[in-house]
């Protein structure tokens, strides 16, 4: 077999998928995830062709260096348990460092462009638990000011700007003066009420900068709330993956293949025909986010801290050891009590056994236990806070919470923003204690709650591991 260099002329000559017409669509926070999933989606919808994407880098400018010189393609290495399926996504059409201000807003200014997506993680927007910016944030202050400058200077263009939200912002301000219409947000981050989080950080940053831009936010513009499901870890050897493909890929992507998204909310500017990908439109998305926070995320998170507390390097491995298995299960029973009835669970449960089995999707452990102290906050507390409303207690969680602190004590998880937060409550008197109130006051001012963590934490380690 001939492998050849993957772009644009390549895959013409090769007979590949058909690219999309123009840009209709922004995404920022270009990584693994958006290019298996939202990109994977628009490509698989039945108006592909109408849908092409304009997507931004988030942190570094390499992922965009790479996928420039392949004309935005790249190829998708879906991994079963036994084989892998290659195909080639033509759904990204530019590709920009998120420096390229200039090129944000002159698509966002562009009426044919119909929505924004974002996956730029929970500590990316920088933003408090409810949504609403931390005027005290150093970055977020400055990003204001260099807003407020660039809008009431009319020089949108060369603001300096580092937060996401921040470039939209700018963004959104060329689009109102451009008169450009209406448009959609969609964020596709694991965050509850994900789309009146991105809301509220918007329009709480909007009113620190312009009351017309605040108010033109208010009506024409769209917060679609998203839940969104693909496990798709950062791994070595993604390139030599391709090449029995046929392709020299410098930036592969490799994903499970299970995948699932569900969205709420108005497209006053159209949308891709998602729905005949498989995507699901729904009135409510809470409980179906909720289901994927919990049940997925929430498991991941407990595999993380007790994985790696347990001397275990992947999600695979940690899944086999019954210690971890038994906490990850424990926890899923509370959290399917709190979900409303109707919603789907016991199918998803064993779904998530089985791809968290699949020894082929090297999912590092330390990869997930980032951000952990944001991530307790939104995948543990609701479910220890329903139990406690509900009147029971909250063992399950109160279990996972204690796998938290167990891999804070073990100085195992990775440094965060709020990595000075965590050490201050670790070095108190009484660390489970301060360490519940770093994440959820309600829970650390219920005894009930407290009395579960201390019985659920994990007696200390010695010897060989017992793992099967």
């Amino acid at each position: 077999m001939t492998i050849v260099q993957l772009d644009e002329r390549t895959l013409a000559e090769r007979g590949g998928p058909g690219r999309p017409r123009r840009v209709r669509i922004v995404h920022l926070g270009l990584g693994n995830f958006h290019r298996a999933h939202q990109a994977w989606y628009t490509a698989h919808a039945d108006d592909a062709e109408e849908w092409g994407i304009a997507a931004f880098t988030g942190r570094s400018p390499q992922q965009a260096r790479l996928l420039e010189r392949q004309d935005g393609l790249y190829t998708l290495v879906v991994r079963g348990e036994r084989e892998d399926r290659v195909e080639i996504v033509p759904a990204i059409l530019e590709v920009h460092d998120a420096s390229r201000l200039d090129r944000l807003i002159e698509l966002l200014s562009d009426e044919s462009v119909a929505l924004v997506t974002l996956t730029v993680t929970e500590a990316g927007y920088r933003l408090g638990d409810d949504g609403v910016p931390d005027l005290a944030d150093p970055v977020l202050a400055r990003d204001l000011a260099e807003l407020r400058r660039a809008v009431h200077g009319e020089q949108l263009t060369g603001a300096m700007l580092k937060m996401p939200l921040a470039r939209l912002l700018a963004g959104l301000e060329a689009r109102r003066r451009s008169g450009a219409g209406s448009i959609a947000i969609v964020p596709c981050d694991n965050i509850p009420d994900n789309g009146g989080f991105v809301s509220r950080g918007l329009q709480g940053l909007a009113a620190e900068v312009s009351p017309d831009l605040a108010a033109w936010i208010a009506r024409d513009v769209s917060f679609v709330g998203t839940s969104v499901d693909r496990i798709t870890p950062r791994v070595e050897g993604e390139v030599d993956a391709v090449a029995g493909a046929g392709w020299i890929d410098a930036a592969p992507v490799i994903t499970e293949p299970f995948a699932d998204w569900v969205l709420s909310g108005l497209f006053p500017a159209g949308r891709p025909a998602w729905e005949t990908a498989g995507a699901r439109f729904v009135d409510e998305v809470e409980p179906w986010e909720n289901r994927k926070l919990w049940l997925l995320n929430g498991a991941h998170s407990i595999l993380a801290f007790a994985g790696l507390a347990r001397g275990h390097r992947t999600v695979s491995s940690a899944i086999a050891d019954r210690r971890c298995r038994a906490l990850v299960e424990d926890f899923w029973d509370e959290a399917v009590a709190v979900l409303p009835p109707g919603i789907e669970h016991e199918q998803y449960r064993r779904d998530l056994i089985t791809r968290f089995s699949n020894p082929r999707i090297v999912h590092l452990l330390e990869q997930i236990a980032g951000d952990a102290t944001t991530k307790v906050r939104f995948r543990f507390v609701p479910v220890a806070e329903g139990i406690l409303a509900s009147g029971g207690v909250p063992r399950g969680s109160a279990g996972a919470i204690a796998a938290w602190i167990d891999a804070v004590r073990g100085d195992l998880l990775p440094a965060n923003a709020s990595s000075s937060a965590v050490a201050a409550a670790a070095a108190s008197d009484d660390d489970i204690l301060a360490l519940i109130e770093l994440v959820s006051p309600r829970l650390a001012a219920h005894p009930t709650a407290v009395v579960a963590v201390r019985e659920a934490m994990p007696a200390p380690l010695s010897g060989t591991l017992p793992r099967v």
